[in-house]
């Protein structure tokens, strides 16, 4: 079940927002026309940073419904489906219409602190319950546990629909040692816009991106030059960017890009509780650092 549709960049997808708070839809559309026409490879919706934790279970659904119309087979699609209760996951994946997506992203449980024995049994059951490839996602300064290289090597190994990790641990060392011992058709994707370059000098194989988001066209021309072996060209583009991949997450994410976004008129500064607007001394450091990140 593994396969070519998870390398290059990947765009974990925004949602944006009305005024009184709903889906813009329009604002979607418009997201969506700006990252596929920036040559991004494939969308990843409802991941963290499309806000799914604040929305409904029918505006999930209907997230889904307009994206896979709107989308129509340009990019493959990539759902979000993930928690700390296991066999809420598991239902939801059950439940939940995957006509259109092409894998799950899933992340490792939060909060509760499983050990790592308790991670793989959890990743075990959605492997078992999944028709769709399912991508480990690890990021231990969102979920307070981080997934050890040996369990996301041992569900590699155990689960041949485990096609992927997105690393975004920042642990160079653990990102080497399952890029040294992964089987040979596991990716290993870059869950940290500013650590991609490096990250795949060793052998990643791309990106989730939030700065995709804003500047499309840019990333991706230092993805394509970085994975075509063009280090040159690749650490051009990604100094010309690292302020604005920094700046985006000073007052947290999705804040930044959707204040970056806002600036290019591509939708408003709205976000759903507990998250808010980033401050004005941030607004202006995304001014800067996006203009520069425009002439890459």
């Amino acid at each position: 079940m593994r396969n070519d549709n998870l390398l290059g960049v990947g765009v974990a997808l925004i949602t944006p927002f009305n005024e009184n708070g709903e889906v813009d839809y329009p604002a979607l559309e418009t997201l969506l026309n700006h990252i596929i026409s920036g040559g991004v490879d494939y969308i990843v919706v409802s991941g963290t940073t499309g806000e799914p934790s604040t929305m409904t279970a029918d505006e999930k659904r209907d997230l889904r419904k307009f994206v896979v119309e709107k989308v129509n087979g340009a990019v493959p699609l990539v759902l979000g489906i993930g928690g700390n209760c296991t066999k809420a996951v598991v239902d939801e994946i059950k439940n939940t219409d995957l006509k259109g997506f092409d894998s799950i992203l899933s992340i490792s449980p939060y909060y509760t602190k499983p050990s790592q024995r308790g991670i793989y049994a959890h990743f075990a059951e959605i492997a078992k319950a999944s028709p769709l490839p399912v991508i480990l996602y690890n990021v231990p300064g969102r979920t307070g546990r981080g997934m050890d290289a040996a369990t996301i090597l041992q569900l590699a190994n155990d689960f041949r629909n485990i096609v992927a990790v997105k690393e975004a641990s920042g642990n160079m060392d653990q990102i080497m040692e399952i890029i040294q011992k992964k089987p040979e058709d596991f990716i290993l994707i870059s869950g940290d816009d500013s650590l991609t370059v490096p990250m795949i000098s060793v052998g990643c194989s791309g990106v989730i991106s939030v700065a995709a988001n804003v500047v499309p066209k840019q990333f991706c021309s230092m993805i394509k030059a970085a994975m075509n072996g063009d280090f040159k060209e690749a650490s051009k583009i990604h100094y010309m960017l690292l302020d604005l991949m920094n700046t985006l997450f000073e007052d947290g994410s999705p804040s930044g890009a959707k204040a970056a976004l806002a600036q290019l008129g591509l939708m408003k500064e709205v976000l759903r509780l507990p998250l808010v607007e980033v401050c004005e001394k941030t607004r202006e450091h995304i001014k800067v650092a996006l203009a520069k990140a425009l002439e890459a």
